[in-house]
């Protein structure tokens, strides 16, 4: 068993123990000791043990006694339970019979809230008349507080009335009718609010009490309203008449008003006022500006902070000017109107004028406020723009020009700038026209100054050809009759310095308009524009010549012959002719003067060498070589003096000019006939562009040369070199000679 198990188990374990303890012989006389300490140790566990044994049974009796006690509760309740059934079943009966006594207690209730009410009943009419008469005199918040007593009264017995018979809809009407006139009171003074709101920006000014008075009105019914509802949802009772929503339709009213303030600021038409839109615009951004500060500084302190009375008036300020911009702009605007509604549509809307105002910050933000119109519509409007504005821009270019025309046959001289040079009104005129309608652009935005800069410019481009066309018709007019127009010559000196003063003009323009990142997509019509205007002043110039040479042409035909010869003063005629008419060329601009002295020079020597080229005069003998040559010079030196007066200070060298003919001169003048070949070929290397005909021609008016040896000489020319000064323009090849007799001479 367990138990022989366990002592078996001891006694191997103290056996174990005897044994630790005597290992050596001298532990012997310890035995008593060790008995005695085992004998201690064992008393302490047996204490131990009693101790536990003890505790275990007190707790075993203490458990079975409370088990003992709640036996005896539960039988307690049991029987209570019992008895509890009993009495309830016998109650039912009882309950029943109370019916009545419930009834009697709500039809107390009816009639207690009757007796309240009866005062307030009996007094209806008077209370109704007193409070009309505080309506009359203005004195709202009294009004409104009768009002209030009259419509609780009201309300109270109709829901007494719904919870006794809710289907009773007779009684209900009944006291419905009683209390009509009520009714009637409550619109009156919902009209009297209507009015104070209305005015409310005027209104605050002058009596903010009465708009305070007001929306606390407006605050109590919304309160009421709330209350209603409530019960509402709790019974299904609501008074007729609920919810009143006067808050919502104070701010409808406050909506209706913004918009009519609004659209009733065009005060004119464009029929009585040309100016009628930039009025109208002007007025709106006063009214709304001052609205809105008066909103922010005094009506804000009427409302209750829920309100956020200035955010809603700025939105419907906001919703209202988008309305009414929307319609101005599906209106058939011209292209100042166009102008004038973008630019306060897109920039005075939100500049500090208006919107941007340092006042109304920070609660108006610019940059959150949204567009007045779409993009959608600001496009279709610029576009109508363009096109109004480029028949209108080809419309004043014509016009114009027409003006302009009608001054060049005029018989006075053109008016000159203040250095003299003359000119006439038309590039004025035409950039005056630019520059505005670029300043217009520039209201509204960058992209459209380069639009209206690039039509300027394209417009111009057309108008140069054609003023280049009429410039050449006002030529050929003035050819038919050389009379006529009086100050031809001064006008076209005009037209060529409009050439240099439009040249200018366009730099200008785009330096001041046109961002330099744009400069390449214009660079290709701007050199077209110089082109034209060079061709123009080229043309121009070169008729002015064309002037000149027809009146010398008489004295031209007096040179190499026999009159000359005898000494005509052809040459000197010539002179004053040519000086005259730069008198008049004075008034020309620096660069194309700088041609055309250059170009009559040329001229003068090319007509001069013709006039030897033509053999009118063919030299006898020696004598007559050496005075015709030595008149050539003399006419050499005056033709010299004569443009080196003209150039003065043009820094120009046209010496070589005249050495042309000098160096003709020396060929006729040559006395000894063997040195000819020589003489001549040094004439052709220095100008190798003259030819064989040239030369024949020379030696023709030289009178004293064979055809043997003018044949002689042009075959061993052919292979001569030639050595011509670097900067000699080649000048016989404008040189034509008569040819009947060349083949003749070369037979």
């Amino acid at each position: 068993s367990t138990m022989e198990e366990t002592d078996r188990e001891a006694v191997a374990t103290a056996v174990q123990r005897v044994a630790g303890m005597l290992q050596r012989p001298d532990q012997l006389d310890k035995v008593e000791q060790y008995r005695r300490r085992e004998a201690r140790k064992k008393a302490s566990v047996e204490a131990r043990l009693k101790a536990a044994i003890q505790s275990q049974l007190d707790g075993v009796r203490t458990g079975l006694s409370q088990l003992h006690n709640a036996l005896n509760d539960v039988k307690d309740i049991q029987q209570s339970l019992i008895d509890v059934n009993k009495d309830w079943r016998q109650s039912i009966n009882t309950i029943e019979n109370l019916k009545d006594v419930k009834d009697a207690v709500v039809q107390h209730s009816q009639l207690a809230a009757a007796v309240e009410n009866l005062k307030n009943i009996f007094s209806v009419p008077e209370i109704v008349r007193e409070t009309h008469d505080l309506i009359e005199r203005g004195e709202l918040l009294q009004a409104h507080r009768k009002l209030m007593d009259l419509e609780c009264s009201r309300d109270n017995l109709m829901y007494e009335q719904y919870r006794m018979d809710s289907k009773n809809t007779h009684d209900m009407s009944l006291i419905h009718t009683y209390f009509g006139d009520m009714q009637k009171l409550s619109e009156e003074l919902a009209k009297q609010l209507w009015m104070v709101v209305q005015r409310s920006l005027v209104t605050v000014r002058r009596d903010p009490t009465l708009l305070v008075s007001v929306v606390r009105i407006i605050e109590r019914e919304e309160k009421i309203d709330r209350r209603m509802l409530d019960r509402k949802k709790q019974t299904g009772f609501i008074p007729p008449g609920r919810p009143k929503k006067w808050k919502e339709k104070m701010f409808n009213i406050l909506e209706r008003t913004v918009s009519t303030r609004i659209e009733g600021t065009q005060a004119d038409t464009r029929e009585s006022d040309k100016m009628w839109l930039v009025r109208h615009l002007e007025i709106i951004r006063k009214y709304v500006l001052d609205d809105l500060l008066v909103a922010k500084t005094l009506l804000d302190q009427c409302f209750p902070p829920h309100y956020d009375i200035f955010n809603r008036l700025l939105n419907m300020y906001h919703q209202a000017l988008a309305t009414r911009m929307q319609e101005l702009a599906a209106e058939d605007l011209e292209a100042n109107e166009i102008v004038s509604l973008l630019t306060w549509v897109l920039n005075t809307y939100t500049s500090a004028e208006m919107m941007g105002n340092s006042e109304l910050s920070p609660e108006v933000d610019v940059n959150s406020l949204d567009d007045l119109i779409s993009q959608n519509v600001v496009d279709q409007l610029l576009s109508k723009y363009m096109s109004t504005l480029t028949s209108n821009i080809i419309g004043w270019l014509r016009k114009a020009l027409e003006t302009d025309k009608k001054d060049w046959i005029k018989e006075t001289e053109p008016e000159a700038d203040q250095d003299g040079y003359y000119q006439t009104t038309l590039p004025a005129i035409v950039f005056q026209m630019f520059e505005q309608n670029l300043q217009v652009a520039a209201q509204i935005n960058e992209d459209l100054k380069t639009k209206v800069l690039v039509l300027c410019l394209q417009q111009m481009n057309s108008f140069l050809t054609r003023y280049k066309d009429e410039a050449q018709l006002y030529k050929e007019d003035h050819l038919k009759n050389r009379q006529y127009p009086q100050c031809y010559v001064q006008y076209m000196i005009a037209v060529i310095n409009n050439c240099q003063t439009f040249k200018e003009s366009i730099i200008s323009l785009k330096r001041k308009y046109l961002k330099s990142d744009m400069e390449d997509t214009l660079s290709i019509s701007h050199a077209n524009m110089d082109a034209t205007l060079d061709i123009i002043a080229k043309e121009g110039c070169s008729s002015l010549l064309d002037e000149v040479f027809m009146d010398l042409e008489p004295h031209l035909n007096e040179l190499m012959t026999k009159k000359w010869l005898m000494g005509s003063n052809a040459v000197g005629t010539i002179c004053v002719t040519v000086e005259d008419y730069f008198n008049d060329f004075a008034k020309i601009k620096k660069p194309y003067k700088k041609t055309m002295t250059l170009e009559a020079h040329r001229r003068v020597v090319v007509e001069y060498i013709r006039a030897i080229m033509l053999k009118r005069i063919s030299f006898k003998n020696a004598e007559e070589r050496k005075e015709g040559a030595e008149r050539m010079i003399k006419e050499a030196e005056q033709f010299r003096f004569l443009f080196k007066k003209l150039a003065a200070g043009s820094g120009e060298d046209t010496e070589g000019l005249c050495d042309i003919i000098e160096a003709i001169a020396e060929v006729i003048k040559l006395t000894d006939p063997s040195l000819l070949y020589l003489e001549v070929s040094t004439l052709v290397s220095k100008y190798p562009d003259i030819r064989d005909d040239h030369i024949a021609a020379l030696l023709t008016v030289r009178g004293d040369a064979s055809r043997d040896m003018k044949q002689t000489i042009i075959e061993t020319l052919d292979q001569g070199p030639s050595q011509p000064n670097p900067n000699y323009v080649p000048i016989f090849k404008e040189i034509t000679v008569p040819t009947l007799t060349v083949p003749k001479l070369l037979k």
